[in-house]
């Protein structure tokens, strides 16, 4: 008889509900146990030892949540991100040929196996998760056990068995690019491991700023609370606003110009310019009303003969990491050639480093500059 043996970790995700179908069922009584079948079933539910990755929980949750298979399958079949991983290294062979590859948040070890494809002599892969145990059964099935060797750790407290490596490779960008990112990490191993004239993959990322209508989803998400089962729920309203939503935008949503509101050399940037303030200008391109600011990145392997761009903008082929949608207080009745300009200010959360606080102030203005509504000014906070 084979025993098969399963784990619910509680991993949520935010797309690939399956609607559920009311269809008739025939329903069977449950069968009272004899003497022999309770003991039997109570031997059963005693026995937990094979149970994978038992040890572990959600008391961290960041970490812990990227011990789930299923956060892991998003990413990897993600094929923006992964296929442009996969051509800036494996198309880039000449520059990983004999070289010593650091890969941080190694995960399932993706971008470990295309360094070591590409012909890396030695490529090390930092994860502090459980799953780094699937990534070495994973490395072992490829061949690869002799070139990659992986750490399980942070890579803030890890000795490498190098002093410096050659390329840095990583899968670090969050949503809305730099939340949840691993960036401030990738940027402590550059300065301590990273050896003179070496590589970033990738070496530069921007992000970007429009403005959308989404007058019917906006009533759903926001404009629910007003009245909810006959009470006001408006003190809900008032928290949901602040949350920015994460979520796929249609190209015809937007309304705008886009603006470059960061844009980071990974090879020269600190840890300090990921707080930062920017001004914005956005133009509209036609008659319509404006919901919500909508926030995108985009990231390139300049390093590679070819250099290397993916998007995650909504004129984009969709990947996991979606667009990041912050509704507006005020809904403006834009003209073609109104212009939207505004401030704003990101920062770490004080008391969660890895959540982003967001501050928005925003006027709309005709196409000679002035002012057709008051400036305002709104406070966001991504967790």
């Amino acid at each position: 008889l084979a025993q098969v043996f399963f784990r619910m970790d509680g991993a949520s995700r935010k797309s690939g509900r399956r609607q559920r179908h009311s269809r008739s069922q025939e329903v069977c009584a449950p069968v009272p146990p004899s003497r022999g079948d309770a003991e039997e079933l109570a031997e059963f539910a005693s026995k937990w030892d094979q149970v994978a990755h038992s040890e572990s929980t959600s008391a961290d949750y960041y970490f812990n949540s990227y011990a789930h298979f299923g956060i892991h399958e998003d990413m990897l079949k993600d094929s923006v991100r992964t296929g442009n991983y996969m051509r800036a290294i494996m198309n880039n062979s000449h520059l990983f040929e004999g070289k010593t590859v650091l890969d941080v948040g190694s995960g399932t070890g993706i971008l470990c196996l295309f360094a070591a494809k590409a012909g890396a002599a030695k490529v090390i892969g930092v994860e502090c998760s459980e799953i780094v145990r699937t990534a070495e059964a994973v490395r072992d099935a490829n061949g690869f056990r002799d070139v990659i060797t992986y750490i399980q750790g942070k890579v803030e407290e890890v000795t490498l068995p190098v002093d410096k490596v050659d390329i840095i490779v990583s899968e670090w960008m969050g949503y809305f690019l730099l939340y949840e990112s691993m960036l401030d990490t990738v940027l402590f191993a550059r300065d301590k491991w990273l050896a003179d004239g070496g590589l970033l993959f990738p070496d530069r990322a921007m992000l970007y700023l429009g403005a959308i209508e989404d007058e019917e989803f906006k009533e759903q998400k926001i404009g629910y609370w007003d009245h909810v089962w006959g009470f006001d729920f408006s003190a809900v309203k008032r928290s949901v606003m602040q949350e920015p939503l994460v979520d796929f935008v249609e190209e015809t949503a937007v309304i705008t110009s886009s603006c470059c509101i960061l844009d980071l050399d990974l090879r020269t940037c600190t840890i300090k310019d990921t707080d930062f303030a920017a001004r914005f200008k956005l133009f509209v391109k036609r008659k319509d009303f404006c919901h919500a600011l909508v926030g995108w990145f985009d990231v390139s392997f300049n390093a590679c003969h070819v250099p290397v761009t993916f998007t995650t903008a909504p004129s984009g082929k969709t990947t996991h990491w979606k667009q990041t949608v912050f509704y507006l207080e005020n809904v403006m009745r834009c003209h073609k050639t109104d212009m939207i300009a505004g401030l704003i200010a990101v920062r770490k959360n004080a008391k969660n480093p890895r959540d982003l606080d967001v501050k928005l102030q925003y006027q709309h203005c005709d196409s000679a500059g002035k002012s057709r509504a008051q400036a305002c000014t709104q406070f966001f906070r991504m967790r």
